[in-house]
């Protein structure tokens, strides 16, 4: 995969989970996991390169934190746009 995006599931029509999946290379999987705001997980991959960020509580997710993340990551910030299935539900 080589652009990142954004999976949401709802329930009863209230966002109850959501994975923002980051750019990887097939078949790379989770193997650790570090915690770095409330509600945001982010999974590493055995190499220690980041593949995607668990948000655990999406109705408390905010744009500013999710760049904030992105930034202590390395990698590129993200546009309104991007979190908007998450921030409409």
């Amino acid at each position: 995969m080589s652009q990142a995006y954004l999976e949401v599931t709802f329930r009863f029509g209230r966002a109850i989970a959501a994975y923002f999946y980051l750019p990887r290379r097939p078949g790379q999987r989770s193997y650790k996991t570090v915690r770095y705001e409330s509600g945001l997980i982010v999974d590493l991959s055995r190499s220690g390169r980041p593949i995607g960020i668990e948000i655990t509580a999406p109705e408390a997710v905010s744009l500013a934190a999710m760049n904030r993340v992105l930034r202590k990551l390395g990698l590129a910030t993200i546009k309104r746009a991007d979190l908007a299935p998450l921030l409409a539900a």
